[in-house]
């Protein structure tokens, strides 16, 4: 393993899953289940499969059925469904063969009432994925909504390693907009040569340049959650509720995100209809 496999992820599981109801009336979104696994455990086994041993996930919504689902208690899990649904060449990643991982919970609704936005509550999970206060701003960390189906996608130690190289605050997975997003969300200039990565950019309305979706997977610096880009104090204690959006345009503004496209398969899986056209194959 490398130095990177440490760097944890934040998995963004709080939303109620308004539009999916009825189906989540009763369970959590990220536990639905595509082809047999819940959603979140599909971003759980490619985190482990690209060596990555940590992630955070902040709960609101039925959040205890998250947890035990998982086998969680408190603190630091193991959950036995990541290590035995990986092909047995790939639990040799961690030394003796033992993939483990670890899980820490943010209970938003159980510690403020309700979830806090993405900003707000990727601020108040901060004591969770950064370990030395000491680094908290330089610290890395993948972040990736809980509710999205991303089955080709790989979590790379190269990829970190590229972004901590560099001065960007965050790195962003765009993909092809899709049906219910015709609009897009950002703008990407691509890089000339062979580096796939490019400049995200946060275009005016009337620009006429081609906007892409954000898959919600990312790679980010902790300093993006602190002045000047954001005003929530560390921890967010208050439990500030926040959006990512104006964070991310700004440090746009600026020329801090770098992003690239990404062509395998992704589906937000936003209504009962796309969950039934993800289960039928």
């Amino acid at each position: 393993m490398t130095d990177f496999a440490c760097t944890p992820a934040m998995l963004l599981a709080a939303g109620r899953g308004e539009r999916m109801r009825p189906l989540t009336d009763h369970c959590p979104k990220p536990l639905l289940e595509v082809r047999g696994k819940p959603l979140l455990q599909w971003h759980l086994e490619a985190l482990a499969r690209g060596g990555f041993s940590k992630a955070v996930v902040n709960t609101d919504w039925l959040g205890s059925k998250i947890e035990r689902f998982f086998e969680g208690q408190t603190g630091h899990l193991r959950p036995w469904n990541v290590r035995e649904q990986l092909w047995n060449a790939e639990q040799d990643m961690a030394s003796n063969g033992d993939a483990v991982f670890t899980l820490a919970f943010s209970r938003e609704g159980q510690d403020f009432g309700g979830a806090l936005e993405t900003a707000g509550g990727i601020a108040r999970a901060l004591p969770l994925l950064v370990a030395e206060p000491a680094a908290a701003k330089s610290a890395v960390f993948w972040v990736a909504a809980g509710d999205v189906f991303v089955p080709d996608f790989d979590y790379r130690q190269d990829a970190v390693a590229r972004f901590v190289a560099s001065d960007k605050l965050a790195h962003l997975w765009l993909v092809p907009n899709p049906a219910h997003n015709p609009r897009g969300d950002f703008g990407l200039a691509l890089s000339q040569g062979s580096d796939a990565a490019g400049m995200a950019l946060n275009l005016a309305t009337d620009d006429p340049r081609p906007r892409y979706t954000y898959s919600t997977i990312g790679l980010y610096r902790a300093a993006l959650f602190a002045p000047p880009w954001c005003a929530i104090a560390p921890g967010n204690p208050q439990g500030v509720k926040a959006p990512l959006a104006p964070l991310l345009r700004a440090a746009m503004d600026q020329g801090r995100v770098s992003a690239e496209l990404y062509t395998g398969r992704w589906t937000d899986v936003g209504t009962p209809e796309r969950l039934a056209q993800l289960n039928h194959v």
